[in-house]
């Protein structure tokens, strides 16, 4: 399947086995020389060379009855080996899971999903199961003929809210064209720590990239000497107290972490994000982000469609154990 512009995470996987296959090769004259992994995907075209370098390093691979572990192997005309064709993780992952997800608007088109905090958007390295896309494929069959099951933007897994679903191709590509552009609305609910700074409107636009520091976070960076993309996002102080503040958040652009990296960029982490500079308090464990609202005009229809969802309990819970409030602002 092809992929989806935005958001993109992993790439989806179109190696799907459900048992054991061992089947035999013998290297030709015009494969002499090549990488191991460069003559199996010559061989074994049906299969993608990354899934064939994954087996290969499990030890599924013979040549001339010995186990070879380095896709950088040369091989040579004439030798003759065998290959154990095994499911893995990933080849099993784009796959139907039952399971309750909280539909707040759907017609033929698309569907808009209130995410729980917790469920992962996509599958990936340590989720391969359980994810939101796992749950669309049981849900619709019209899923399984779109890349990543209609899914066309993301949450992080411990941000609760609404996310819109395509439901055909159509659709699908409307919307990216649409998020793209900036015609969908979609905001926040935040919690960060201190005392809000600043004015009770402010505009963060700073640029996020990865952290030169720690590959595995996101930072503001300096475009001059580090990769990044644009990225805008707009706050309004609903709330503040001595220990923490309530937000309001709009997404101008849709980079990764992007509310978070600005709102610790600005003093201000979110409460429970211990990946930028938060930590748990008012009884929540996770970062305190809700989208709470989403609009936009419907991709086919032109219908104007706005959907909220109301703070799940443990984020209700923690605002109130601040003595914050939402409508204070």
């Amino acid at each position: 399947m092809s992929q989806p512009g935005p958001d993109a995470e992993a790439d989806e996987p179109s190696d799907a086995l459900e048992e054991s296959e061992r089947r035999a090769f013998v290297i030709s004259s015009a494969l002499h020389g090549q990488r191991l992994d460069r003559a199996l995907a010559q061989l074994i075209p049906e299969f993608s060379r990354s899934y064939l370098q994954q087996l290969v390093e499990e030890g599924a691979v013979q040549v001339q009855g010995r186990t070879i572990r380095k896709s950088a192997t040369s091989v040579q005309a004439g030798q003759a080996g065998e290959i154990e064709l095994r499911p893995t993780p990933q080849s099993q992952a784009f796959r139907p899971e039952a399971m309750v997800l909280q539909v707040v608007h759907e017609d033929e088109h698309l569907v808009v999903i209130d995410k729980p905090a917790g469920l992962v958007v996509h599958p990936a390295p340590g989720h391969w199961s359980g994810t939101l896309l796992n749950g669309l494929l049981a849900r619709d069959a019209k899923a399984a003929g779109l890349p990543r099951a209609g899914i066309v933007h993301r949450l992080d897994r411990d941000t609760s809210g609404l996310m819109v679903v395509a439901r055909t191709r159509q659709t699908m590509d409307a919307l990216v064209r649409m998020i793209a552009a900036r015609e969908v609305s979609r905001q926040y609910l935040a919690m960060g720590h201190r005392t809000w700074s600043g004015p009770a409107s402010r505009t963060v636009e700073a640029p996020i990239g990865r952290d030169p520091r720690n590959r595995l976070r996101m930072a503001v960076v300096d475009l001059t000497h580090n990769a990044g993309k644009p990225a805008r996002t707009r706050f309004e102080r609903l709330d503040s107290h001595d220990r923490g503040c309530l937000v309001r958040c709009t997404l101008d652009t849709g980079r990764t972490h992007q509310i978070r990296v600005h709102m610790a960029s600005i003093g201000h982490p979110l409460v429970g994000d211990d990946t930028y500079g938060g930590a748990p308090a008012a009884g929540l464990h996770r970062q305190a982000l809700h989208a709470f609202r989403l609009a936009f005009s419907h991709p086919v229809t032109g219908q104007a469609l706005e959907l909220r969802s109301p703070p799940p309990p443990d984020f209700a819970d923690a605002v109130r154990a601040w003595g914050l409030d939402y409508n204070r602002g």
